[in-house]
């Protein structure tokens, strides 16, 4: 019994316990707490439909329910609204066995190669397996315990195969740290057998309490953070390249208050589009491939840049041709040491908020030559020009 003299557990099946936990959760940033899964997409079919199916049913007013029409979309949307909400909510996306688990999986993949959390809740094969095989089931003459499922676990950042209701109580706690934490974060897939998403169990209440999970703003440790500040000042040409992690984040103002500052120039991934406002003196566009004429300029001739929370893809440094100064020089600022220690760059390993905001107030008496940001400037309104020319060109005939 509890201290309320109530039971200490209570009789679900893995899906209604699963369902009823998902609904609990929730995350905390800045003082500001939002629900962490804030619905579930799915397609039923043999393998969820009479498990995860029927508790999304019963618990529809908790847990609101989108259905789908293709399993690939429907793991873009979740993504979609992870991204626009700084990754701090995502969606649940559950799919039938065999092609609509594997059809999970370029999803999961883009999600995981973002930094975009994602919870993925295929079906799977009985793990009693009164049939064997069943429909779609994918068979392995050299191993029995392999399911089409396994697909996803090369582009999940964790993955678990449920085969024991009690199973679920780690893994599903385990599945809620990867999705909350900024430097782990990804798809997260549960898999889970037919069979045992029907079964009852006797669930601990503490499991389906209410949970909130802290989203951490990692400071920056202060040598890397001196050191970062020493390499500021003494570049000539420096640059900051605004990544997708200034908007997870939200650091944008933060990034506007080091440009105001400082007068360095700012150029954008694509997934840093807008961290700073396109009228804002000191941005120069997108970087790259699909960059400005201005921020490839600008790219080639520094000699110091400052990356904030970008993982340096192949656009964003033109496979590694842009950044043509032998001298040149990277300073990263990145939550995950990981893509901070990228291009042999000296790190700030940190939140991005947090290191801008520290960044800013230990320049506060420096800036870039009045020469530089005139450079910058007129070759930003000159590349304006061109673009504003080319949209008003008459159509060919």
């Amino acid at each position: 019994m509890t201290a309320n003299g109530g039971p200490r557990t209570v009789r679900l099946t893995v899906a209604q316990a699963l369902v009823r936990f998902l609904a609990a959760q929730h995350t905390e940033r800045d003082g500001e707490r939002q629900r962490l899964i804030g619905a579930t997409w799915g397609i039923f079919g043999h393998g969820n439909v009479a498990g995860i199916g029927q508790a999304l049913v019963e618990y529809g007013a908790t847990m609101p329910f989108h259905q789908g029409r293709n399993e690939q979309a429907m793991v873009h949307a979740a993504v979609g609204y992870a991204r626009q909400s700084r990754r701090l909510s995502t969606h649940a996306v559950t799919t039938s066995i065999g092609p609509g688990a594997t059809n999970l999986v370029t999803g999961a993949a883009l999600a995981t190669v973002n930094r975009l959390p994602v919870l993925l809740l295929p079906g799977d094969t009985f793990a009693t397996r009164p049939a064997d095989p069943v429909l779609q089931q994918l068979e392995v003459p050299y191993a029995g315990d392999v399911s089409v499922n396994d697909c996803l676990r090369p582009v999940s950042r964790y993955f678990d195969r449920i085969t024991r209701p009690e199973a679920l109580i780690p893994a599903a706690l385990a599945a809620m740290r990867v999705l909350t934490d900024p430097a782990e974060t990804g798809a997260v897939t549960l898999a889970l057998p037919q069979d045992v998403q029907a079964e009852a169990y006797d669930w601990p209440r503490e499991f389906l309490a209410e949970r909130t999970w802290t989203v951490r703003r990692p400071a920056p440790d202060p040598r890397e953070l001196t050191e970062a500040v020493r390499q500021l000042r003494a570049a000539r040409r420096p640059l900051i390249v605004a990544g997708g992690g200034v908007r997870h984040s939200a650091a944008e103002e933060a990034l506007r208050a080091l440009a105001d500052a400082t007068g360095i120039p700012v150029a954008s991934t694509q997934a840093g589009k807008g961290a700073l406002p396109h009228d804002h003196p000191a941005d120069v566009g997108g970087i790259g491939h699909t960059g400005t004429a201005t921020a490839d300029a600008l790219a080639r001739t520094a000699d110091l840049v400052l990356g904030a929370g970008t993982r340096w893809s192949d656009f964003s440094t033109a496979s590694g041709t842009l950044f043509a100064d032998p001298d040149v020089r990277f300073v990263n600022v990145n939550i995950a040491g990981f893509d901070a220690h990228k291009l042999a760059g000296s790190t700030v390993i940190a939140d991005a908020r947090t290191a801008l905001e520290a960044l800013t107030r230990d320049l506060a008496d420096h800036r870039v030559t009045p020469a530089y940001e005139a450079e910058y400037t007129d070759a930003k309104s000159a590349w304006e020009a061109r673009v504003s020319a080319a949209y008003a060109a008459p159509d060919p005939d």
